[in-house]
């Protein structure tokens, strides 16, 4: 067995990935095999409820008051309560939820221990000895918000402050989540637990007659490692100095908060909204029995079409909303399983079957045309390496956080950019702000890439996924290829950013400053 957090060769993620340099191995590490499955139900967290009402933006703007704290929460029957960051008094944070332009207030209120219980590398830049080792920013991952509200890595605050965001929700329905995003801590903090979903809904949405109410469920996925006594383990290199591993993965898949959950259902259909909430694991979702799912929304809200999908793939942030239908499987039980591994169980009940049909049509989706953009950009994701071959940077374009800023759109401008991907990771590239179209995916010769600077195809492009196919704000660049995007900057103009979304990786540079310059006044 690889010691935890690494893998070698086709590893616990599921991917084939080069041998990873070794870290210190976890001791007295939880045999999450020897636990009993489905013993407790699924953990649905409460409905965030408004605090209030402010004279801004306009008259009775409702205001939330959700506070970052330590929570214990049982992950597991026969496991102790387990320490966490989260928000409000559960793991994970409460639900937000919203119509359409509904806007609002959030106070985060920071009220975190004044010391970190996970290992800080102080060789991370934003980690330098003597900054707060307790420190937080909120991002909710895919709003269109102001840049001041968007959880900017270096605006944090520490135990004792408040920030106050507005969220105007002006925005296509869809599935996002939230949760921190602080510089050189960003994967401990939401290793820690500080994460929560925030769905928005709109007209077009409820339209459709999709499943609500309780048979809406959301489920968010992260993996950890747990120690003997049920406790988070964040494993570390073996060099105190300089304890960041590369990647973290853990044999312990939480699903909203618990270990091999189970959950009664009626013999109906039912919206999924899957969230990969890991630090680094990819996700491959399918149902022991061989039910099928139908796709209906990605990252940014509906497909166009349903798909039929045997599997649901996610990287590190990415979502999908499925149906899955149980009405023909009255008294069995199914099960939800991640690479051939059961994590959910679900319990059909004997009440009467609710056929269901999903609809042929969902929402229009415009393709964006590539002769639309004014500019093109490459962009190359690499790593820095030292004479041992150990990674010691992840960088894109070979600059790290604090290099004057190179990309810098116009709002209202269309845009291609390409990553080039000379690695052997699949990075889920993150643009703050906007949301993007994927136009293909093609390979290439990294060798002459990385040696001449020479792109040179070796192969046609392909492209997008069926369940890429609608809007995205997180895209899987895949190694030895090219991905291209294209982007519209719409919303607002300022600094915001656009990184990896594999923290890990994030922490360590992966990630650039992204300045929308304001529209161009026309004469």
């Amino acid at each position: 067995m690889a010691a935890a957090g690494l893998t070698v060769g086709g590893g616990r993620d599921g991917r084939r990935r080069r041998q990873r340099p070794s870290s210190a191995p976890v001791r007295n590490e939880l045999d999450v095999e020897r636990l009993a499955r489905f013993v407790d139900p699924l953990f649905m967290p409460p409905r965030a409820e408004p605090a209030g009402v402010r004279a801004t933006p306009r008259p009775s703007t409702p205001f939330y008051r959700i506070p970052l704290r330590a929570v214990e929460s049982r992950v597991h029957r026969d496991l102790p309560p387990t320490r966490f960051w989260s928000f409000g008094d559960s793991f994970p944070g409460p639900t937000i939820e919203t119509a359409r332009g509904q806007g609002f207030w959030i106070d985060w209120v920071n009220e975190l221990p004044a010391r970190h219980f996970l290992p800080i590398d102080h060789t991370m830049h934003g980690a330098e000895p003597g900054v707060p080792e307790s420190r937080a920013v909120v991002h909710v991952h895919g709003a269109r918000v102001r840049p001041e509200y968007d959880g900017h890595p270096e605006h944090w605050t520490t135990p004792g402050q408040t920030a106050s965001f507005y969220y105007p929700n002006s925005q296509d329905a869809a599935t996002l989540w939230y949760h921190d995003h602080t510089m050189g801590i960003n994967r401990l903090n939401l290793y820690a637990g500080l994460m929560g979903v925030y769905l928005i809904r709109d007209e077009a949405d409820d339209a459709l007659g999709l499943p609500s109410g309780a048979r809406d469920v959301p489920l968010l996925f992260c993996d950890r490692i747990l120690d003997a006594q049920g406790q988070l383990v964040y494993p570390v290199s073996g060099n105190p100095a300089a304890p960041w591993v590369p990647e973290v993965y853990g044999d312990a898949m939480l699903v909203n908060g618990r270990l091999f959950p189970f959950v009664e259902v009626d013999p109906a259909p039912y919206r999924l909204r899957l969230i990969n909430a890991c630090n680094g694991r990819y996700l491959h979702l399918s149902i022991a029995e061989g039910v099928p799912f139908h796709q209906i929304a990605g990252d940014q809200g509906l497909l166009d079409r349903p798909v039929r999908a045997a599997r649901i793939d996610l990287l590190s942030a990415e979502r999908a909303e499925v149906v899955l239908d149980f009405s023909s499987y009255a008294g069995r039980r199914l099960t939800l399983q991640n690479d051939g591994r059961a994590i959910v169980e679900w319990r059909v009940g004997q009440g009467k079957p609710t056929p269901f049909g999903v609809p042929a049509a969902l929402r229009p989706v415009t393709r964006l045309m590539p002769s639309e953009a004014t500019a093109a950009r490459t962009h190359t994701l690499a790593e820095e390496t030292n004479l041992f071959k150990q990674p010691m940077r992840m960088l894109i374009n070979d600059l790290r956080w604090h290099a004057p800023v190179t990309e810098t759109p116009r709002l209202g401008s269309t845009e291609i950019w390409s990553l080039v991907n000379v690695t052997d990771d699949a990075h889920p590239i993150h643009l703050h702000l906007v949301r993007f179209q994927i136009v293909d995916r093609r390979p290439f010769d990294v060798f002459a890439y990385q040696n001449t600077g020479e792109l040179r195809f070796v192969g046609p492009p392909m492209p997008p996924d069926p369940g890429e196919s609608a809007w995205k704000d997180t895209a899987r660049a895949e190694p030895g290829m090219v991905t291209r995007l294209i982007v519209r900057f719409e919303g607002f103009a300022g600094r915001y950013m656009w990184h990896c979304h594999l923290v890990e990786h994030g922490d360590n540079e992966m990630m650039r400053p992204l300045e929308i310059l304001p529209e161009a006044i026309r004469l």
